[in-house]
């Protein structure tokens, strides 16, 4: 894990890999209780049986489930010491790149892109990568927006 001291430790972070998140598995409670809390209850989530013979022969994670797990991976990799508050500033792209069928494995990549100074704070900008173990294609590429207060 990464640890910056502040605000002014963390205005030097641009172009660190923060490094990679243990791997997570998805499993169908996990995909049923964000059914529940988000009332997305698409087939394609939560219908073992149907989706046994759907497009991806199981069940698969929702989207923003997987986007979801952004903040929780993120904090395995680094974290800024001696800030007041960090606030998700907001997202600048995210693409969902391939399907997390139910039992799979996924895990977190992240780069700081950009830090920027602000008055009494910094924004950064970090990439993320979202990968699926075994295979050749991520579930997600994330841009997303941090700002830490001091």
């Amino acid at each position: 894990m990464k640890v910056y001291d502040g605000v002014a430790g963390f205005a030097n972070a641009e172009g660190d890999v923060l490094g990679t998140s243990d791997w997570l598995e998805i499993d169908q409670a996990r995909i049923d209780t964000f059914a529940d809390a988000t009332g997305d209850h698409q087939w394609i989530h939560v219908d073992a049986a149907r989706a046994a013979d759907g497009p991806f022969g199981a069940t698969i994670a929702h989207g923003f489930l997987t986007l979801s797990l952004l903040p929780p991976l993120l904090n395995q990799l680094y974290r800024v010491d001696n800030v007041r508050m960090a606030v998700n500033y907001g997202l600048d792209k995210v693409r969902f790149m391939a399907p997390v069928p139910v039992g799979s494995k996924i895990r977190l990549t992240a780069t700081v892109l950009s830090v920027t100074s602000l008055e009494g704070a910094v924004q950064s900008t970090f990439e993320s990568t979202f990968e699926i173990e075994g295979s050749d294609k991520p579930a997600a590429v994330v841009h997303s927006i941090v700002r830490y207060i001091a």
